[in-house]
């Protein structure tokens, strides 16, 4: 089983300093890669997510790319309908490159719906935005030149060219236990859950192995964990992986430093031999 830790980059504990310990821990105790999550600009008082701090996804992998050599960087997981994929796609393939082809990009459809008034994108298009900006990420990332035809994001691709791009293919990982979701992960690289006990985990892995019984197509959990909770990782764990999860990456919610990177070493002890 591959393991991932999520990285301080959220919350009163987020700072280059704890990035930095954090991602060359990660890569140290064998970690297979570090993970971040996104929010834009979220309500004032909402119940979640618990902090309005969330440094930017792609610049914190960016920085911890420069203080590793090893392990891959992921997403846990970028909102794509709230980003124009243009620009989106040249930061992913210049990060690729940056890291030496070491990016996971962990993509959701996004639930709040007050974020995307933010910013202007229609909600209830959010899943139809998801797909055409994938399409067109990736069809940017592979021609060149390239034409696009877009039809519900505004965007007028006749002939053009956009480099760099990426060096090596970059895996698209759905996040989402929808049935929306579970089908558009098919399509794609990998699945990506997250509040997924044991028990549901294996009809999950039923489901998507029928469709994508090859190596090609990763099963992916996000879990939470902290310093009450990691000593009973080991047995959680092993469950996960009797059910067929090949990858968990588990988001310590200790509110320091020092408590989180005691957190990820007990994890990654956790994992061991599994």
């Amino acid at each position: 089983m591959q393991l991932g830790i999520h990285l301080p980059h959220i919350g009163r504990k987020a700072g280059p300093d704890s990035i930095r310990r954090a991602a060359i821990q990660a890569e140290e105790l064998g970690f297979d890669d570090v993970w971040v999550s996104e929010h834009i600009i979220v309500p004032e008082n909402a119940g979640y997510p618990p902090s309005p701090n969330f440094w930017d996804p792609l610049l914190t992998l960016t920085w911890a790319a420069a203080v590793t050599s090893r392990v891959r960087l992921g997403t846990s997981v970028l909102v794509l309908p709230m980003r124009h994929p243009l620009p989106l796609a040249k930061e992913l393939a210049t990060l690729q490159n940056l890291s030496q082809g070491r990016l996971i990009l962990g993509a959701g459809v996004g639930w709040l719906e007050a974020e995307f008034d933010a910013l202007g994108v229609p909600f209830k298009e959010r899943g139809r935005r998801m797909d055409e900006g994938i399409a067109m990420m990736r069809a940017v990332w592979s021609q060149d030149p390239v034409t696009f035809e877009a039809k519900w994001i505004p965007a007028k691709i006749d002939t053009m060219r956009a480099q760099p791009q990426p060096i090596a293919p970059i895996p698209i990982w759905i996040g989402g236990s929808s049935d929306a979701a579970v089908k558009r992960a098919l399509r794609l690289d990998g699945w990506h859950g997250s509040r997924v006990s044991p028990e549901q985990a294996a009809s999950i892995v039923k489901r998507l192995r029928a469709e994508r019984p090859g190596p090609d197509f990763t099963i992916s959990l996000r879990v939470s964990c902290n310093a009450q909770t990691v000593t009973g990782m080991h047995d959680v764990l092993g469950t996960y992986r009797d059910a067929g999860i090949q990858h968990v990456m588990t988001a310590p919610e200790d509110r320091d430093i020092d408590s989180y990177l005691a957190t990820a070493e007990a994890f990654h002890r956790a994992g061991e031999g599994l």
